[in-house]
């Protein structure tokens, strides 16, 4: 055995790292015992004192299982014990005593401490084997629920979000959105410019309310199933009725959109065609409009462009910056600020949407006072400087 306070770890070729064994024990000869009982199956290491074997419970990687000899100098197994279960990196792994003490306080004082087995001494090597590894299995167990215990919450977390937001935030307001135009174009005297917005007020409604209907289809998106289908959509059409949608938000702040394809301003009738879904293409860019007329300052200007190479890219560009302490988790679920009701939603499905449609979204706060966000989408085989009719 060797003459320090480790032995070599242990590999198996064909399966990798197998699982870590920490062995403590102030006698080598006991050392060696628990060594040659186990060393064809795990990793083994050791320790002959109590403060080198809460170094090694800390190292990385850590151990799966401690071993651990109750009468020792200096520090005993039980403070041990109680210092593993203090600390937050080592308190989940399990400690199974090794004593010759046949008093049954000293058992119920370990189980106590946060123990889960004792071995009497002296060891018998198959004993010790089938305990090993009937704790071992049990921690594999263990860790397999813990798992499957994350994935439920955040499921249910998520599902629980997009509940609160179909069943109360959104269909509630939608019943006014979608039944007052009907009834203002049908009972009052209209220009024929009023018409138009009111029926894009009532095209709006509908639109939220098919995003309802399809929210489902956002969870598809994040846990990879959802069944893209792209088709040709005019990126720069379905910019315009967003723009239409926040216009009053624009007034209110008296804000300018400055929109741009090229670096010029688009045509009448101009396309500019990406292959997409255009529902949640119009979800995504609400987002990340109305994200920018939120955070930029009263009179400032909006910069909207569209750039056509091998991908379009669009841009969106407006005063006020995002907080320091959030640009790297800007796109990550629940992340938000300075929203008293945000969800912390929008960005994060507007990347989800982005990344589905084959797409990418990045943030750019290179320039000082300002945010822009970019998307690109992949270019579609039709025409893109096509007109419709005017």
């Amino acid at each position: 055995m060797p003459d320090n306070n480790n032995f070599s770890p242990q590999k198996t070729p064909a399966s990798g790292e197998r699982p870590r064994v920490l062995i403590v024990d102030d006698a080598p000869e006991n050392l060696a015992i628990l060594f040659d009982a186990l060393k064809d199956d795990y990793t083994v290491i050791a320790a002959r004192n109590g403060h080198k074997a809460l170094q090694l419970a800390a190292a990385t990687p850590a151990p799966d299982l401690i071993l651990l000899d109750i009468v020792m100098p200096d520090m005993d197994g039980y403070q041990v014990c109680a210092r593993l279960k203090e600390r937050e990196e080592t308190r989940s792994i399990p400690v199974i005593f090794l004593t010759a003490l046949e008093e049954e306080e000293s058992e119920t004082h370990g189980l106590s401490l946060g123990a889960v087995d004792f071995i009497r001494k002296p060891i018998h090597p198959t004993t010790l084997h089938l305990r090993v590894k009937l704790h071992l299995e049990l921690l594999q167990s263990r860790r397999r629920l813990e798992e499957q215990n994350r994935q439920l919450i955040e499921a249910a977390r998520l599902r629980e979000v997009v509940e609160r937001i179909t069943h109360h935030d959104l269909k509630g307001p939608l019943n006014g959105i979608i039944l007052v135009p009907q009834l203002l174009l049908e009972e009052c005297v209209l220009t024929e410019s009023q018409r138009q917005l009111l029926k894009i007020v009532e095209q709006s409604g509908y639109d939220m309310l098919e995003m309802i209907n399809r929210s489902l289809d956002l969870f598809k998106m994040e846990t990879g199933i959802y069944d893209f289908r792209p088709e040709p959509v005019d990126i720069l059409s379905v910019m315009r009725r967003v723009l239409a949608e926040v216009a009053s938000m624009v007034i209110a702040k008296d804000l300018q959109i400055a929109l741009l394809v090229d670096n010029q301003f688009p045509r009448d009738g101009q396309k500019v065609m990406v292959m997409a879904e255009s529902l949640f293409s119009y979800s995504m860019l609400s987002n990340l409009c109305k994200n920018a007329v939120e955070a930029s300052p009263r009179e400032d200007v909006i910069n909207i462009g569209f750039e056509r190479r091998a991908e379009v890219t669009i841009s969106i560009d407006n005063g006020g910056e995002v907080p320091e302490e959030i640009r790297e988790h800007f796109f990550d679920k629940f992340v938000t600020a300075g929203k008293r009701d945000g969800t912390g939603l929008g960005t994060y499905s507007a990347r989800l949407i982005a990344r589905t449609q084959k797409g990418t979204i990045d943030l750019d706060t290179s320039v000082a006072g300002r945010t822009c966000i970019r998307v690109t989408l992949p270019t579609s085989d039709e025409a893109p400087d096509e007109l419709t009719a005017t």
